[in-house]
């Protein structure tokens, strides 16, 4: 098959063992092989392609295409046994960044480090970045519409996707973006492929309109599932809030046009250490009254960590490092290592830069043009109210070095645990949970319990976002052990179900994939569930792209395929 597709794209054909063994494997639990990689030279190599799958699915069923980009992804997205698109290798350009309006138009498989360097140039930024940023590419954030840091302020990468060009299952390019009412009726007129999509889509959407309104998670980040609930607007309809988080499952996505905004000039980091969490939840709660633009945390594994590895961390930031740790080792020294630290950045009250689909204009937040002077009197006045009500340290992030110690730390944590912990392996299952912030008091006592039943298979580290209710609890396991696997589904199943009865997500921003495909009915239930099917195959009959994500996902296939070293 390798000779056949090699005559109908440009680009590499790869069937070597040791380059599909790299492939086998991203940031998650699983390995699964693919019988070759493809890298595509431009988007006729991907219309040629998905042609050719189209062709041949009837006499091999198996064939199918899973795209690719940094392969940092968690939850197995990226892995198929039949063909891989690894849109890094020449579909990586940043095409152009334009200041007025803010936007920039780049290829799938530019990674992240380097499209924020061209952005940064004209003072322009997309703040959907994951912790991940050194590692991840832009097409693999839009394909699990991603989240971080700012998305407490700013919100999630689907706010950001103005435009998409997706090649779909008949090995044709469209364009995707937010159409006005008249616009769709146009397309829903086209005898075509394109025609017949929106034709049955819109049908869907309006028929079961109250069912997906009901069926949104009340949380402010959600990549579970296909939004269906976000794709009708005010005045029409935009299908790039289905592509965003489908995970490639619904077409390959060849071009990307982003909407960015203007960084904060200057800001301020408030540090504090907690000695538990059972304050956590109000603290929590507290913090966000004063509307930071972030809230994150790291837990005592990945400080203890931190400092075991310390030499790899100067290599990232410099041998100053090490002098920035002293007033944090002489803390540790005199008064115990915090159980969580917790990183609240709060920049200067400003427009919100993130109207929704139907605004046309910013929402106040706040005085404009606050100095930087001023944020600094209102932090010291927040770190006194944290103190003085929650008996907790803190402290003020002294200089642009301090404050990139303690990021430093947090946007590396996961990298810290899948390197350096020896005889156990980073396990992300339960990775990536969301609850409304009001419910963290009792939420988490309840979810600490049920972890502590299973001390005896697993060390576990929290980090994440609490100021939205987003949790990454990465459990550390010997996968090797037979009893340790077979945990996984079991506190999946208890651990979710513990979710959705507060409301929540169980996947915030890492996606579903193989680990968590397989409970979105739990999730949704029967009927919302079925729509997700349905949209799969109105895009997607031939089950031509990623297999068993998002939709008939096969728990048993997951656990068969996790590695063991």
């Amino acid at each position: 098959m390798s000779n056949q597709i090699g005559e109908v794209v440009k680009g590499e054909v790869i069937t070597d063992n040791n380059e599909l063994k790299i492939y086998s494997r991203d940031a998650s639990i699983f390995e699964i092989k693919p019988q070759l990689i493809v890298k595509p030279k431009d988007a006729e190599d991907i219309k040629n392609l998905v042609k050719f799958v189209g062709e041949h699915k009837s006499s091999n069923p198996g064939l199918s295409i899973t795209a690719r980009a940094g392969g940092s992804d968690m939850t197995g997205g990226p892995l198929n046994e039949s063909i891989i698109l690894d849109f890094t290798a020449h579909m990586n350009k940043i095409l152009y960044v334009e200041e007025r309006p803010p936007h920039a138009v780049v290829e799938p498989g530019a990674f992240y480090r380097d499209f924020e360097k061209e952005t940064l140039k004209k003072n322009l930024l997309l703040p959907s970045y994951p912790a991940s940023r050194e590692l991840a590419a832009v097409g693999g954030m839009v394909a699990n519409n991603a989240g971080g840091e700012k998305s407490l302020r700013y919100g999630k990468t689907a706010d950001y996707v103005e435009e998409l060009n997706v090649v779909l299952s008949d090995g044709n390019e469209y364009v995707f973006k937010s159409l006005t009412s008249t616009e769709l009726e146009q397309k829903k007129i086209q005898n075509d492929f394109e025609g017949e999509i929106y034709r049955q889509i819109h049908q869907l959407l309006i028929t079961n309109y109250q069912l997906l309104k009901n069926a949104k998670p009340d949380v402010s980040k959600n990549s579970a599932g296909y939004a269906l609930w976000n794709v009708v607007t005010s005045n029409g309809i935009d299908l790039t809030k289905l592509f965003v988080g489908s995970q490639g499952t619904l077409g390959i996505i060849t071009k990307i046009k982003f909407r960015l905004i203007k960084p904060a000039k200057y800001s301020q980091l408030l540090v504090i250490f907690l000695k538990d969490l059972d304050k956590l939840g109000d603290l929590v709660n507290e913090l966000n009254e004063y509307e930071p633009e972030s809230v994150e945390s790291y837990d005592d594994n990945t400080i203890k960590l931190a400092f075991k590895i310390l030499p790899d961390l100067i290599k990232k930031i410099g041998i100053g490092v090490l002098f920035r740790f002293i007033p944090d080792a002489w803390a540790i020294a005199t008064k115990g290592i915090p159980k969580l630290v917790i990183l609240a950045e709060v920049t200067p009250h400003q427009r919100k830069q993130m109207p929704s689909a139907t605004e046309t204009a910013f929402t106040v937040t706040g005085q404009a043009g606050e100095s930087e002077r001023d944020l600094k009197t209102r932090v010291q006045k927040i770190k006194q109210e944290i103190e003085s009500k929650f008996k907790v340290r803190t402290r003020i992030a002294s200089s642009k070095a301090d404050i990139q110690k303690y990021w430093t730390i947090r946007r590396e944590s996961f990298n810290l645990l899948r390197k350096h912990v020896k005889g156990r392996k980073t396990a992300p299952f339960i990775d990536d949970i969301i609850v409304k912030p009001q419910y963290l008091p009792e939420f988490l006592p309840e979810l600490n319990q049920i972890l502590d039943e299973y001390k005896a298979y697993m060390l576990y580290t929290i980090a994440g976002h609490p100021g939205d209710g987003n949790f990454h609890i990465i459990p550390l396991m010997n996968l090797e052990d037979e009893k340790s696997r077979q945990i996984i589904p079991e506190l999946s199943e208890r651990v979710y179900n513990l979710v959705i009865k507060y409301g929540g997500s169980i996947t915030a921003e890492h996606n579903d994939g193989l680990i968590r495909t397989p409970y979105l009915e739990k999730m949704y239930g029967t009927e919302v569930y079925g729509l997700f099917e349905k949209v799969k195959d109105i895009f997607d009959p031939q089950n031509i792209f990623n297999p068993g994500k998002k939709v008939r996902g096969d728990l048993a296939y997951a656990i068969e395929h996790i590695k063991t070293d």
